[in-house]
């Protein structure tokens, strides 16, 4: 077997690619071009902030901030966050993610404690600014971990509740039928993301806790 030189295999190490890497630098790129105004709304995390391409349009008087990048867990938010969230100055921040979390693997506290690092790593830098977070929705494909999405929800809602300027986004219950099952026809064919119909439910429950103008 190969075994490389120790100069060499520090140089590879060095070089392998940070997840999720090209996604912030691709904002950052943008941001230098076009830098955002401070003191909008900054909406980060998976995939259903990057697809929710209605977000100017449905909050058209605030100055909104998209910097959602999919696949992405609570994790790589925290990871990221003196990037993508402090730098705008916000006056909010509404963040979703988790759901990829628990599919890969990971329990309720795990997500709970990475939701808590987001928050004290956001809270350096801007310690008073208002952090409300999504509910991790009730998709259909990831009913199986409905137990452990429940949960996360839950520990973070309590949390949220005995905190200063944090906001629980309850959207789970909403996004049921009544006999408390996920309602298909809020998400597309592939039963994970949402369709009009889901960000509609978003934007109603969102729309009560932005900054008052």
């Amino acid at each position: 077997m190969a075994v490389l030189a120790p100069g060499i295999a520090a140089k590879q190490q060095s070089q392998s690619p940070v997840p999720f890497e090209a996604d912030i630098l691709k904002f950052e790129a943008e941001d230098a071009k076009n830098p955002p105004k401070k003191g909008g709304i900054v909406f980060v995390g998976s995939s259903s902030i990057v697809l929710w391409k209605t977000l100017k349009k449905d909050f058209p008087d605030h100055n909104v901030i998209n910097r959602g990048f999919g696949g992405s867990q609570v994790s790589d938010s925290v990871r990221f966050a003196h990037r993508i969230v402090t730098p705008y100055e916000p006056k909010m921040v509404v963040f979703f993610a988790g759901t990829n979390d628990i599919a890969g693997g990971k329990s309720a506290n795990t997500v709970f404690a990475d939701y808590k690092a987001f928050v004290g790593k956001v809270r350096e830098k801007l310690p008073s600014v208002p952090i409300a977070y999504i509910s991790i929705t009730p998709a259909p494909s990831r009913w199986d971990k409905v137990d452990v999405i429940r949960s996360a929800n839950v520990q973070i809602e309590t949390y949220a509740g005995e905190g200063k300027d944090l906001i629980f986004v309850n959207v789970f219950k909403q996004m049921l039928t009544p006999d408390g099952k996920p309602r298909p026809e809020l998400f597309v064919e592939d039963q994970l993301h949402m369709n009009a119909k889901g960000y509609a439910i978003w934007k109603k429950a969102i729309e009560p806790i932005l900054p008052k103008l």
